[in-house]
């Protein structure tokens, strides 16, 4: 990169490596939520309406959960090193 060196690295939460846990957290969720539903037969719009309601709230509550411990707890997270960049004096106007 032309005008600008590496001044350092920060650790930073690997998002990518995040996405499991948030799916697995949201199943489960979802899982507790609709575990005293009785069988149910698919196709039918109600119980799909009711089950889309669920799903959108496992996934709200995960994502609030996996947020706040991320601003909390950020080490117990996969983490990447991330550079962080100085000007080096180069293409710089003078």
């Amino acid at each position: 990169m032309a005008g600008l060196d590496i001044g350092g690295y920060e650790q930073r939460p690997d998002w990518p490596k995040m996405g499991p846990a948030l799916l697995i957290a949201a199943c489960l969720i979802l899982a507790t939520q609709t575990a005293h539903w009785p069988p149910r037969r698919s196709g039918g719009t109600d119980s799909d309406r009711e089950l889309e309601v669920e799903i959108e709230n496992a996934i709200h509550l995960a994502g609030r959960v996996l947020s706040t411990l991320v601003s909390r707890k950020q080490s117990i997270f996969p983490q990447k090193k991330e550079p962080w960049f100085v000007p080096n004096g180069e293409d710089v106007p003078g």
